[in-house]
């Protein structure tokens, strides 16, 4: 791919970032990268393009240490392609882009902390995932440990969440006054009180926010809850499933979705957007308990 010429910018970090991930494609190829999408022939599937333009973005990307060549078949030689630390620090590059788009694009301008309707193609994309494969990542638990979202059990209830503090002083300025935004509490509580039930069907709960541990531990200890918080504060799981977000307080909050993931990583179920928080504990349980049964 021919470079282009910085002109004036040679101390612009704007544009020098642009001359590595400023094409349309190189930015794509991260965001699959991102998804679990690791292979050429994989690659060049999802997104569509010549073999020839493949190849020439992945040895840009490679060549900025963006991505890794890491083989995994000797014969023949057969390599694929990871994100290095540096290009995982793309990663909320991706999710401001996304926001942006879901916020000014595909939306109306407004900040939400979920879906205005179930037919937004931000919820379309969403209930896209059913039958597609999380990943395998690790998060911050709320003890600092890194853990995989999707648990040892039969099916693992995920609930995203903007945000739950220990302190109400703690929520940022104007929290409550973002559509969607409340609720986050009670969501918690609901699963933690109804933790033995979705234990019986086999069925672990996780939380995750973009929190840092440190104030989802101070949470879970002041509301008793016993199922692990989980921190996505690099955004790795929001730019993996490519989850919805919005921005308060100048971070990056994953808006409020449920999905029921089963043991071979698959998604069995969506819940977005997430309106009445103790009817959606109510259909979580009522989807793992019809799992179950036909599981039996």
């Amino acid at each position: 791919m021919p470079r282009r010429t910085s002109l004036g910018d040679a101390h612009c970090a704007i544009a020098q970032a642009l001359d590595v991930v400023g094409d349309w494609w190189t930015l794509l190829i991260v965001r699959d990268t991102a998804r679990g999408v690791h292979r050429f022939d994989a690659l060049q599937s999802e997104l569509g393009l010549s073999r020839k333009v493949l190849a020439e973005r992945l040895r840009l990307l490679v060549d900025a240490d963006v991505l890794a060549r890491v083989p995994y078949q000797d014969r023949p030689p057969r390599h694929e392609y990871r994100l290095t630390p540096r290009g995982r620090a793309l990663l909320p590059v991706l999710i401001a882009l996304q926001d942006w788009g879901d916020t000014w694009v595909l939306g109306d301008g407004e900040m939400t902390a979920t879906a205005t309707t179930e037919s937004s193609r931000e919820a379309r994309r969403v209930h896209e995932l059913l039958g597609t494969r999380v990943p395998e990542l690790r998060l911050l638990a709320d003890d600092g440990t890194p853990s995989d979202p999707v648990a040892d059990a039969a099916y693992t209830v995920l609930y995203c969440f903007p945000g739950a503090y220990a302190r109400k002083d703690a929520y940022p300025p104007g929290w409550a006054m973002i559509p969607g935004a409340r609720g986050c509490t009670l969501e918690s509580c609901t699963y933690r009180d109804r933790l033995a039930e979705f234990a019986a069907a086999g069925a672990a709960v996780r939380g995750v926010s973009t929190q840092r541990p440190d104030e989802q531990r101070a949470f879970a200890t002041k509301e008793g809850l016993r199922f692990p918080l989980l921190s996505d504060a690099d955004l790795a799981l929001a730019a993996a499933l490519r989850l919805p977000t919005f921005r308060a307080a100048g971070v990056s909050r994953l808006k409020r979705l449920t999905l029921v993931v089963d043991a071979e990583r698959m998604v069995r179920h969506v819940q977005y957007p997430v309106t009445d928080i103790t009817a959606s504990v109510d259909e979580a349980l009522e989807v793992v308990d019809r799992l179950s049964r036909e599981r039996s």
